[in-house]
């Protein structure tokens, strides 16, 4: 392991501190990634407090990345929820606070979500289509854009895109 990922490590969230820094990392993250893309107004709207609340309603299949004790990126996966795709698996977030950014960390939550959803031969992920960054992380791991797309309303309309990995 890489001197600097020494600290890192990653696991399925067991404990309430660690759905709270799922929370903190969505909103944190979403308003760090997402400035310039999804409306302003909309980012800034956004609560840890809800994306915490967020994370406690739905705790299964979240993979938190660690640094000692913070949570510092986190991984939802499970089964496809698209009707087209029945018999897939999704990786339905992923996210990294942009401080701990380079350091591969995006990169062992996606080889955790995906390895726990080796049962499926297609995997795939939904991603705002003008996040560049994510679309090219997504691409170096070896997904690419199937064509389905759809319309999200975070203040206003913003497309997202469907990229796909075949086994």
């Amino acid at each position: 392991m890489e001197g600097k990922n020494d600290s890192i490590c990653i696991k399925l969230a067991e404990t309430d501190e660690e759905l709270c820094g799922r929370g903190y990392v969505h909103c944190t993250a979403w308003q760090e990634a997402y400035r310039g893309i999804v409306c302003d107004r909309y980012l800034d709207s956004m609560t840890v407090e809800a994306t915490t609340a967020r994370a406690r309603q739905f705790p299964e299949n979240t993979l938190v990345a660690k640094d000692k004790e913070k949570v510092v990126g986190f991984a939802v996966y499970g089964p496809s929820r698209d009707e087209d795709l029945k018999d897939a698996g999704e990786v339905v977030a992923i996210y990294v606070l942009s401080e701990y950014y380079g350091r591969k960390i995006g990169y062992r939550l996606m080889n955790e979500a995906i390895s726990r959803l080796g049962e499926y031969n297609t995997i795939f992920v939904w991603v705002l289509e003008k996040n560049k960054r994510a679309i090219r992380f997504y691409h170096k791991y070896g997904f690419e854009i199937d064509g389905c797309k759809k319309q999200w309303h975070l203040g206003t309309p913003v497309s997202i895109v469907r990229m796909i990995m075949k086994r």
